[in-house]
């Protein structure tokens, strides 16, 4: 229809080729989970990336992406994404997320983590648990999904559900959302993280999405710094954001950035892992 992005679904090879690049980012994240510490800055961080994809042979997704100047985005505090790394220092209880992403012949993989750095404030923590959760209840919303409404409703609920039981009201990131994935790294359709009356696109298998939501411990308004691209919650309140790109098959469901393929949280919510994870 006139107007709608073709969404694009994959093989199983292309599927396969996107695991490859998945897996490169899944490494380059652990490492800099690993680094991250008090007294690093983000540059070093991003530099721990950028060697982690070059060894893999793989190119980073971000680096001059519309003329974005680094291989990561790192984002702290009241940052919520699209943090460029440069000089900053980290500091204990600093709330850091970190975003990557990789290509690997052609086929992207994306997936982001937050965390907490010693000396934690246990609501920061709260609430990038809160971010990380709500992001696996819309992977396992996908499994059984027939429009991507479904999978924003779940996560929906599971952010209402976190912030009832932590005692707030957590702020759902409206204006960035999670996205269709493959030989692009932004594709239809989009995957909101919140309720809404649009039914969104059909889930099927071949479906490759990137699931991202992103809180914040106050309000949901956001604005752009001066440099066009960092992202800044309106109220100065710390933000979390969690990512992983997931693959709908068949026969299940295949998390592409996670190192198991997913295996233990899909188990979890009684959910099944493709059967192609195994081949």
């Amino acid at each position: 229809m006139f107007g709608i992005e073709r969404v694009e679904l994959k093989d199983s090879d292309e599927v396969r080729l996107m695991r490859e690049a998945g897996l490169v980012v899944a490494r380059a994240l652990a490492a800099v989970r690993e680094a991250a510490r008090a007294g690093t800055t983000t540059a070093e961080l991003d530099a721990v990336a950028a060697s982690v994809i070059a060894e893999a042979g793989a190119v980073p997704s971000f680096l001059g992406y519309q003329r974005f100047p680094a291989s990561t985005c790192i984002s702290v505090n009241d940052e919520v994404v699209h943090g460029i790394p440069g000089a900053r220092i980290l500091e204990p209880g600093d709330v850091v997320s970190i975003d990557c992403g990789a290509i690997v012949r052609g086929w992207h993989g994306d997936a982001a983590v937050t965390i907490v750095l010693d000396d934690a404030d246990p609501a920061d923590v709260a609430l990038s648990g809160a971010a990380r959760d709500a992001m696996w209840a819309g992977v396992a919303a996908l499994h059984g999904a027939s429009r991507i409404g479904e999978v924003s409703a779940a996560i929906d609920d599971a952010i209402t559900a976190a912030g009832e039981a932590d005692g707030v009201v957590y702020g759902i990131v409206e204006e960035y959302v999670g996205h269709g994935i493959g030989t692009a790294m932004h594709q239809a359709p989009d995957v909101p993280n919140f309720r809404s009356r649009d039914r969104g696109a059909r889930v099927r298998p071949g479906l490759c999405v990137a699931i991202e939501p992103m809180l914040s411990r106050g309000e949901r308004f956001t604005q752009v710094c001066e440099d066009d691209w960092t992202v800044v919650t309106d109220d100065g309140s710390r933000a979390a954001h969690w990512e992983h790109t997931v693959a709908v098959l068949e026969d299940g469901l295949w998390v592409l950035t996670a190192a198991d393929g997913g295996a233990e949280q899909l188990a979890a919510a009684g959910v099944p892992l493709a059967s192609i994870a195994f081949t």
